[in-house]
């Protein structure tokens, strides 16, 4: 989609709003189970990851219906577990409504395959297994069927009095195995570890599997004592000296957050900047899949709705981190290189980084819509004309001199893709391998292979 396009589409769901009224998610009336009314219509089918569908795509669902100015909107329990139908009636009395199954990731692709899915929630990239099994459909990895929708990110807490600042994601793997079983061990008080984490129904949970205990090979202790909620596990780690525990960010409370490092990373603390630009190592992209050619007008309006400021709004009301571009000022520290820190002391960095498909100088997914959103915020800024600085970085090679030139090209890039949108870039950094923000193995060097933007 054009950016010309996607502005227009904006509009529109700007209209509606002025005319139907601003959303809120404390309208929407939440009930236990009822089901969709004999005449009602089945507008769209949502099937796939929990961490998706138990909260943030019911919320999307019932923001658009209220964008399309239908009344009475709902979320209700259908009558199997883990489904959701959202429920709206128009101003003729018609009803219509969304079916929303999360029963985990796999099951969505499985729904795109079989057609009872127009949407299928991920809360991790298609595997290339299930590319295979759905080429019959077209290119599930194209910019039109893959929709990054939000970023998830995690702090890992202890008791405020705990001496550790910061501890690599190996570390916390095997604390929360309980391989390490006292803190006396990373250098901390000798108090015995106790290990806190959320049930296994949580979208937490599954987040922190993944990021951790998963990508280290390891299980969570038996003896980890388990909540129902963010606020009851961070209010139990709060008030126990030897705990440690994992919550979304907005449910820290009065623990502490530990900095994370992941390989040579520099400690880094979860904030909602570290987790927009994807740089803090407990983060994580959330998806729709849709197909790529195939798509009825609700479910275009759909994704259209979850990109724009008003999705995105409703993204940070579900606990989520949204894609919305804000402007931040870093702390200048020595381990700065000279001109990266010259640039800190000037001007302030935007919460974006634009990252690209593996192997390839093109921008990934997120990166093109990401484009777009950067031209709508200079624009609305008064920054079109030689106000922003793109630094690129990279991962280590053998010479030095090709790896600042690689982070130089990407950050080119970049101003190409700015240029068609009528931005005039005010300076080109290639800052080599210089701060890297994940471990050099596997995914991490896609992660360090970066262009950030700062504005003047």
């Amino acid at each position: 989609m054009g950016l010309f396009g996607w502005l227009q589409g904006i509009g529109r769901l700007a209209l509606y709003l002025c005319v139907f009224g601003g959303l809120s998610a404390q309208s929407w009336a939440v009930g236990t189970h009822e089901a969709p009314v004999a005449k009602s219509s089945e507008v769209l089918r949502i099937q796939g990851s929990n961490t998706v569908g138990a909260k943030l795509a019911p919320m999307l669902v019932a923001g658009l219906f209220e964008a399309r100015g239908l009344k009475s909107v709902r979320i209700v329990a259908a009558e199997r577990e883990n489904e959701q139908h959202v429920i709206g009636t128009n101003a003729a009395g018609r009803t219509f409504h969304a079916l929303i199954a999360a029963h985990g990731t796999g099951t969505g692709f499985a729904g795109l395959k079989d057609g009872t899915a127009d949407l299928a929630a991920a809360s991790r990239p298609i595997k290339q297994s299930e590319v295979d099994s759905l080429t019959a459909l077209g290119d599930l990895r194209s910019a039109e069927a893959e929709q990054i929708i939000a970023i998830d990110g995690l702090a890992i807490i202890v008791h405020p009095q705990n001496p550790i600042q910061s501890l690599s994601v190996e570390q916390i793997a095997r604390l929360f195995a309980g391989e390490i079983t006292n803190w006396r061990e990373l250098g901390g008080a000798p108090l015995p570890v106790r290990v806190h984490a959320r049930d296994d129904q949580s979208g937490t949970y599954d987040t922190f599997k993944e990021l951790v205990l998963g990508s280290h090979g390891k299980a969570l202790s038996s003896a980890a004592a388990r909540y129902e909620s963010n606020d009851q596990l961070s209010s139990a780690v709060s008030l126990s000296p030897g705990a440690i525990g994992f919550v979304g960010l907005a449910s820290i409370g009065n623990a502490r957050a530990l900095a994370i490092v992941d390989g040579e990373s520099l400690p880094m603390l979860p904030s909602h900047a570290s987790v927009a630009t994807e740089d803090y190592p407990l983060s994580r992209r959330l998806f729709l899949y849709a197909h790529p050619s195939r798509q009825s007008q609700w479910t275009r309006d759909f994704l259209q709705f979850a990109h724009s400021p008003s999705g995105q709004a409703i993204v940070e009301q579900s606990g989520y981190v949204a894609q919305s571009i804000r402007a931040i000022n870093m702390a200048v520290t020595p381990d700065m290189p000279p001109a990266y820190r010259q640039l800190a002391r000037e001007a302030q960095r935007l919460t974006v980084n634009f990252r690209f498909d593996q192997g390839s100088a093109r921008l990934d997914n997120k990166a093109q819509r990401d484009i777009e959103r950067l031209v709508a915020y200079l624009n609305a800024n008064e920054k079109r004309m030689s106000a922003a600085t793109l630094v690129g970085f990279g991962d280590p090679r053998i010479d030095p001199a090709r790896t600042a030139l690689l982070s130089k090209l990407r950050a080119m890039a970049v101003r190409s893709e700015l240029a068609r949108g009528g931005i005039l870039v005010r300076e080109i950094l290639g800052m080599g391998d210089e701060l890297p923000v994940a471990s050099n193995e596997g995914s991490g060097r896609l992660k360090n292979q970066r262009v950030e933007v700062w504005v003047h």
